[in-house]
């Protein structure tokens, strides 16, 4: 049993073992240190079953799919930063084997991913499509105009010189270029998207005074 002293959420992890093998819970040891990583919740076990909440972290977290796993991060960018985790007894399986494979550990990284980018851009995707499309647009710029300079370079020199449509590079550049522009209008159209939506500016308020 998992008793909450006054933290918005509590989450069991298991005490293992100790003749359990590396090998054996490696899927669920990547899966809790990329968790950790990704989220800045510092759990042992994030995708522990036992786990106790308030009622108010409850009624302010939107929870599908496979994403209960995923709580206390959805918890933490609510709002709720209390957080905190206690040992629960973890007894050694009797029948059957563990479901926790490769498998589940990459649909739980997709969904980690996909909770970042929605808690991270969700309200701000220019943020993300814009500069990485201003990025890819000067990178395949810069190189298009190198390339063409160094070839005016050559040709005012009267020196051998590699015309640029036969540069490989030169094409690599232009799709750079493309790609960037897409992704500029992408988040452009994304932001205006966002912008319309009724959620935009709604905000998780405890107290009024």
């Amino acid at each position: 049993m998992v008793k909450n002293d006054g933290w918005d959420v509590v989450s069991g992890w298991k005490k293992h073992r100790k003749d359990n093998k590396l090998t054996k819970n490696l899927p669920s040891k990547l899966y809790n240190a990329t968790a950790r990583w990704i989220t800045g919740v510092k759990l042992h076990d994030m995708n522990c079953g036992l786990k106790a909440y308030k009622n108010e972290v409850v009624k302010n977290v939107e929870v599908y799919g496979e994403m209960h796993r995923y709580i206390p991060y959805l918890a933490k960018n609510a709002g709720f930063d209390r957080i905190t985790e206690k040992p629960v007894h973890h007894s050694k399986r009797k029948y059957g084997k563990s479901k926790f494979g490769m498998e589940r550990f990459v649909n739980g990284f997709l969904d980690l991913l996909s909770l970042w980018f929605l808690s991270t851009f969700g309200k701000k995707p220019m943020h993300f499509f814009g500069f990485t499309g201003i990025l890819m647009f000067l990178v395949g710029f810069v190189i298009s105009v190198c390339l063409i300079v160094t070839k005016l370079v050559h040709q005012a020199a009267g020196t051998k010189f590699r015309p640029v449509t036969d540069q490989p590079l030169f094409y690599l550049a232009l799709v750079a270029v493309l790609v960037g522009v897409m992704l500029f209008l992408a988040g452009f159209i994304c932001e205006m998207i966002s912008r319309s939506s009724s959620e935009r500016n709604h905000y998780n308020i405890r107290e009024q005074f």
